[in-house]
């Protein structure tokens, strides 16, 4: 009996001793024995014989987000996690950590992310000792895979440094063994192993890093960001070819006298010639607006040339005529001297129907939005990331600030006004009218669209000069010299056309 009661206990002493026995343990305290198995699948099953010294702990680290180049970090993953021995394991989001008290604990868990693939290449990299909070007096690895390696690299030292292992080889049963001795507190034993195209599926899981590279590295979202820009433009794009299209110069035939009278395409003033032709007010149309004034009897022309108030401003005129009427002649009278007009011809022009401010209002809008994308692509690139977002919004902005730029300010009705304008020049380029009424009635509009100066003598009824043609070719030239400095706010509609080019 007691014979069977000893064979017994040996054999019980044998089986409980299998496992730890499966694992090589330590030959020095506070050393480690590591085992790396990768598997089919692509995950790498590791086990760790780790010795603690008596009376002391080791605890060790193990980041589940580390960096794989400047733009990118790794992203792993831990399970089956087991400990035999006195030790435990805490698991968080960013990282698992052991501690593990005085004796030989035998530690093992799976990780899942480790493989990637380069050209074709299937590169396994590892951290085969890191993050332990003690000097590790001796670390000895094996790493093993479905096939040989064709290439390894081992590194130790401190994070980030290139400093080889001392020994990392081949053996003759193919299994990669690597042995370091005193590594540093925070020091790093990296392995990274090249494996033929095809071993295992690559699992790696890379994400934008926490760095200027990263937050502008190009990412799904950045992607659909762009593409969604580029619909966007491209039918931003056919819609101003389609308005620059309608808004195309051509002329419309245009009577010159109803019952007798002139009568001018739909109301438009001279003052409004410019800003209809070619989208800014200059000198020449306040030129015409004062020709026109003193047509309209608001303004009789005497030798100097001098100018005098022949009636008092009414409810007639647009703020834009009041306001050239009382720079021009700020009192009773006032010799013709250069002089500067402050005002909007394109407020009148709008309140019509004839312009829209919707392409400065878009102009507007686009320099807020490049504001906006160049503020929002700094904070997301020292923030959270994809900055290219910003970048996007930017983009949008100036694409809007240039397609306002080439979006004519003529509504449709104004299209049609400018048409109509075109067939006035043609008719008074064609002949002069007869009557000289009708004849004095025109000549503003003659000097804003560029007709040249009549040939003939007029009955000026609204100068001493009378029937004087060189005296009033003399004070149209003199008008406009006068009020070459006009200041205006009206914005272009490019590409800016030119008066005689657009009337031709």
């Amino acid at each position: 009996m007691l014979r069977v009661a000893v064979l017994l206990a040996l054999a019980a002493l044998v089986f409980t001793a299998t496992p730890a026995q499966a694992q090589d343990l330590p030959v020095l305290p506070q050393s480690a024995e590591v085992t790396l198995k990768l598997q089919r699948d692509g995950s790498l099953s590791v086990t760790e014989a780790v010795s603690v010294p008596a009376g002391t702990t080791m605890t060790r680290t193990l980041p589940l987000r580390t960096s794989a180049d400047d733009a990118h970090d790794r992203l792993l993953t831990v399970r089956d996690l087991s400990i035999e021995g006195a030790g435990s394991a805490d698991t968080t989001e960013d990282q698992v950590t052991f501690d593990l008290r005085g004796g030989t604990s035998i530690v093992r868990y799976t990780v899942d992310g480790v493989v990637g693939r380069t050209l074709g290449v299937e590169q396994v990299t590892w951290d085969v000792a890191a993050g332990w909070d003690t000097r590790l007096e001796l670390l000895r690895a094996t790493f093993a895979a479905p096939n040989l390696p064709d290439a390894l690299t081992c590194l130790a030292g401190p994070p980030g440094s290139g400093t080889p292992c001392g020994a990392a080889q081949l053996d003759h049963s193919g299994l990669t063994r690597v042995s370091v001795s005193k590594l540093a507190p925070g020091d790093r034993v990296e392995l990274t192993a090249e494996l033929p195209a095809g071993t295992v599926p690559a699992n790696e899981h890379l994400v934008p890093a926490s760095t200027l590279a990263g937050a502008f590295l190009v990412t799904t979202p950045v992607v659909a960001a762009w593409l969604a820009l580029a619909v966007l433009l491209l039918a931003g794009i056919a819609l101003l070819v389609v308005v620059r299209r309608r808004d195309r110069a051509t002329a419309l035939p245009v009577q010159l006298q109803v019952d007798g009278q002139f009568s001018s395409p739909q109301g438009v003033l001279p003052g409004h010639v410019g800003v209809l032709l070619t989208g800014r007010a200059d000198a020449v149309d306040v030129a015409a607006t004062v020709l026109d004034l003193c047509v309209r009897n608001y303004l009789w022309v005497t030798d100097g040339p001098a100018l005098h108030r022949r009636n008092p401003p009414d409810e007639q005129l647009t703020a834009f005529e009041r306001a050239v009427y009382v720079t021009v002649v700020p009192g009773e009278s006032a010799r013709l001297a250069p002089f500067t007009v402050e005002a909007d011809p394109l407020a009148d022009a709008v309140r019509r129907g004839w312009l829209s401010r919707r392409p400065a209002q878009l102009a507007r809008a686009g320099i807020r939005g490049c504001c906006y994308g160049a503020f929002l692509t700094v904070v997301l690139a020292f923030t959270v990331g994809y900055a290219q977002l910003g970048l996007v919004v930017l983009g949008a902005g100036a694409a809007l600030v240039l397609g306002a730029s080439w979006l004519p300010l003529r509504t449709p009705s104004g299209t049609y006004l400018r048409e109509q304008l075109l067939g006035l020049r043609a008719v008074l380029l064609a002949a002069e009218p007869a009557d000289d009424l009708v004849f004095a009635r025109v000549l503003p509009y003659a000097l804003a669209l560029d007709v040249p100066a009549p040939a003939r003598s007029l009955q000026a009824y609204w100068s001493d000069a009378g029937d004087d043609a060189a005296r009033t070719r003399a004070f149209t030239a003199a008008l406009v010299a006068a009020a070459a400095g006009t200041r205006h706010r009206v914005g272009a509609v490019p590409p800016v056309e030119q008066r005689a080019a657009t009337s031709a």
